[in-house]
């Protein structure tokens, strides 16, 4: 049957080709794409050129954009949404703000007894609900390998969540997901890493102890790792791992096996 939307991206992929050698250097700087299938690379760089025409990059000082950085940003962000199919997963922003460097953020916080808290934080990345997506580009530029450090994937995370509302940790899941499991795990795991820091603050958790603020970044972390580092997700919480890994529909863990035996 024909399609309008089949018929616009058809037209847009076909008016704005990328040169391979371009993708390549693109792939050399990224290692988490490592892995994938042909038919995987393919659909993915087909992803990227659909979501730089559909998303608005605002480069700010100290950043500069060329056709191979916005396509390194294009890819980590497309990679979480590979096997989710033709939705619009991101369909909660349209703009990237891009900073040359961390940035201050007003932040608020209500606590149990009802006392709101106002201070200004260092970040180096948000993503604000019916908001755009902000970045700090050394994160960017920090992203990509196997080190479980991923801010491009972490704050795109966070979009995901609040496809929902508000983010809460807890993303639309599929048809064959049982939310029972999902919340046993995540609020297992969330709960264990809230323990290990109660006892001992400056504990050497197996995860970032960031993913301990709340349940949404815990989410975001987690699918961090997931991407970045799935052996110390999967040797953490390994039914967290395959949470995601049902979530995504995707299984890094395999892809990076296979990579440490060839090598």
């Amino acid at each position: 049957m024909w399609s309008l939307s089949g018929w616009l991206k058809h037209r847009t992929l076909a008016r704005n080709p990328v040169d391979p050698d371009l993708w390549s250097r693109v792939r050399q700087r990224l290692p988490i794409l490592d892995g994938l299938t042909a038919e995987e690379d393919r659909y993915l760089l087909d992803s990227c050129v659909l979501f730089l025409h559909g998303k608005h990059l605002t480069a700010l000082e100290g950043v500069t954009l060329d056709d191979e950085s916005r396509l390194f940003l294009a890819a980590q962000a497309q990679l979480p949404l590979l096997a989710l199919g033709d939705l619009n997963w991101y369909q909660g922003f349209h703009e990237i703000v891009l900073y040359g460097h961390d940035f201050i953020s007003p932040q608020k916080h209500r606590d149990a007894s009802g006392i709101e808290h106002e201070w200004n934080g260092e970040h180096s990345g948000e993503a604000w609900l019916q908001g755009p997506v902000i970045l700090a580009w050394p994160g960017v530029l920090a992203s990509g390998g196997w080190e479980a450090y991923n801010l491009v994937i972490h704050e795109l995370a966070h979009k995901l969540d609040m496809l929902n509302g508000d983010a809460n940790g807890h993303p639309p899941l599929h048809n064959d997901m049982r939310i029972a499991d999902w919340v046993g795990a995540m609020q297992g795991a969330f709960d264990d890493l809230n323990r290990q820091l109660d006892a001992n603050p400056d504990a050497d958790t197996a995860i970032d102890p960031y993913a301990a603020e709340n349940p949404a970044e815990f989410f975001a972390v987690t699918s961090e790792y997931f991407f970045s580092g799935p052996d110390l997700l999967v040797q953490a919480y390994p039914q967290v791992y395959q949470q995601l890994k049902a979530f995504y529909r995707q299984d890094p863990l395999t892809r990076l096996t296979a990579l440490q035996a060839g090598t």
